[in-house]
């Protein structure tokens, strides 16, 4: 006899494996209905991710929604004590058991690697290779997921094959393909959230420098930022619009030039403050050491052209970075805006 069996589609990210009905271990007639059963209603654990990713995008940060986490761990935890009560068709065990190692490989993923993707989210903001770890261990978690999934996507196929359940594939549901567009949006926004970051963090580094009055330090972290700047740009000419969308690209750009502008234009001045305070700390230093009835004319003359000079560097520098740090906050605050508008267009907004 051949059933049919119209299977849901699924997700690396969904845990689609739970199970609700409320009856456990039961006798099934068909290998339709034993399919149907394992692989059944879904739809409580996508509504719980969609309602998380949602948040997430949205600029809420993963500890602040970590109690989302726990509550799917225990959805997860939930479908493996249902899928347990499972016993195997006509002795045959197969997608029962590879069910349970996608559903246990979901259970440590979350349990493990997502709580040190929460801890890491507390130092990602510190450097570069920090984010980027970050980043790269949510991929590994969702690889680790991907393969569990592959695994009983081949035994469902199987299981249907020698039992002659014939599948019928449908049309994704909305809800899924909400969450394939979601997961799309944000890896694209992550992709241009690390071009950006580069150079961003670099800029601190710079900044830094002056804070220390290290004038080597300036030098060195000017010319790592016009090259970080430089890579940036050339990323970003080969980065493709998101469904004609470049808001991301324009705003990640506008940044480039910033930063261009600000080391080739205005860093010498933060550098000319040094050395002329320097300078002027040595004159009055001189003058001070000085007897007053010992003091001539060009004694005079030297002090008060090094205290010229510190002035007028000083106003100069005051001037051009308070402009800096003025154009620095609306940039930085365009491309936040412009993020969230992205996310807010292409990442469904879903509540549970």
């Amino acid at each position: 006899m051949n059933y049919s069996l119209k299977k849901p589609l699924f997700f690396l990210l969904i845990f689609c494996f739970v199970m609700q009905s409320d009856l456990f271990a039961q006798n099934f007639e068909n290998a339709g209905e034993y399919l149907s059963y394992i692989n059944s209603v879904q739809s409580p654990i996508q509504q719980d991710y969609m309602s998380y990713a949602s948040t997430v995008a949205r600029g809420k940060s993963a500890r602040k929604v970590e109690s989302r986490r726990k509550e799917i761990i225990q959805s997860v935890s939930d479908a493996q004590n249902k899928v347990k009560a499972v016993g195997p068709y006509k002795g045959d065990k197969s997608y029962r058991d590879s069910t349970l190692k996608y559903l246990n490989m979901a259970y440590k993923v979350l349990n493990e690697d997502y709580s040190k993707i929460v801890n890491m989210e507390e130092v990602a903001e510190q450097s570069y290779d920090a984010m980027e770890a970050y980043y790269l261990a949510q991929d590994i978690a969702a690889d680790k997921l991907g393969k569990a999934w592959t695994m009983v996507d081949t035994t469902f196929y199987l299981f249907a094959k020698k039992y002659n359940v014939t599948i019928q594939e449908g049309e994704t549901t909305q809800l899924s393909r909400n969450v394939q567009k979601a997961a799309d949006a944000m890896a694209y926004q992550r992709m241009l959230y690390l071009i950006f970051f580069k150079p961003f963090k670099q800029e601190v580094y710079m900044l830094d420098a002056i804070n220390k009055k290290n004038l080597s330090g300036i030098e060195q972290n000017k010319n790592s930022l016009i090259s970080l700047s430089d890579e940036a740009l050339k990323k970003l000419d080969t980065t493709k619009a998101y469904k004609g969308d470049k808001s991301l690209i324009n705003a990640t750009r506008e940044f480039q030039a910033f930063f261009k502008n600000e080391c080739q234009n205005k860093i010498s001045l933060a550098s000319n403050l040094i050395i002329k305070e320097e300078n002027y700390t040595k004159a009055k230093k001189a003058f001070e050491a000085k007897n007053p009835n010992d003091r001539k004319q060009a004694d005079v003359d030297a002090y008060n052209t090094s205290v010229n000079e510190y002035n007028n560097a000083v106003n100069e520098y005051n001037t051009a970075f308070n402009s800096l740090n003025a154009q620095r906050t609306a940039l930085l605050e365009k491309w936040n805006k412009t993020s969230q508008a992205f996310l807010d267009a292409n990442v469904p907004k879903y509540k549970k």
